[in-house]
């Protein structure tokens, strides 16, 4: 397992502004959460059309329009319950010798590169660029936040494969 250093929680480096990352943020799932909730209306919309009644005992259609109209609304209902959680962030300060939690911005240095992370309280994976660096929101419960929480500036990491 290769390992990387933590260059620290970077909220003084170039990534000044963490309430303009989070805003991107959750611009980005509101966008998300807009798309989801049309799919729902559309699939819900298909479910309960006349032209989805079943014609015999095999006919699907208006079944499955309504398991994925069920699925888009859940789907809908995460993001907006992580829009909500992102909002209430509060502005929290952290330094080097901060230990990483939700709400950090965190700079990753490898041999051959770096990379920056928003530790978040929900919607791992989720990108957003911000001063020509892409950003990616990663969760305590994800292999790599799980090896970030806690850990400080300069705290060397074991990073999973993959």
């Amino acid at each position: 397992m290769p390992t990387t250093r933590i260059s620290g929680v970077v909220e003084g480096d170039i990534l000044v502004n963490k309430q303009e990352v989070l805003r991107k943020i959750v611009e980005r799932l509101a966008s998300e959460l807009d798309l989801y909730l049309r799919a729902a209306r559309t699939a819900a919309a298909e479910a309960t059309d006349e032209q989805s009644k079943a014609e015999n005992k095999y006919d699907t259609r208006g079944l499955e329009a309504s398991y994925l109209a069920r699925g888009q609304s859940r789907q809908a209902a995460e993001i907006e319950s992580a829009v909500v959680l992102f909002r209430g962030l509060a502005g929290k300060v952290f330094n080097e010798a901060a230990p990483v939690d939700v709400g950090a911005l965190i700079e990753r240095k490898g041999r051959r590169a770096r990379a920056f992370y928003f530790m978040g309280p929900k919607a791992g994976g989720t990108e957003v660029e911000h001063e020509g660096e892409e950003i990616t929101v990663i969760t305590a419960a994800s292999p790599l936040g799980s090896q970030l929480m806690g850990r400080k500036g300069g705290d060397r990491v074991k990073m999973p494969s993959g």
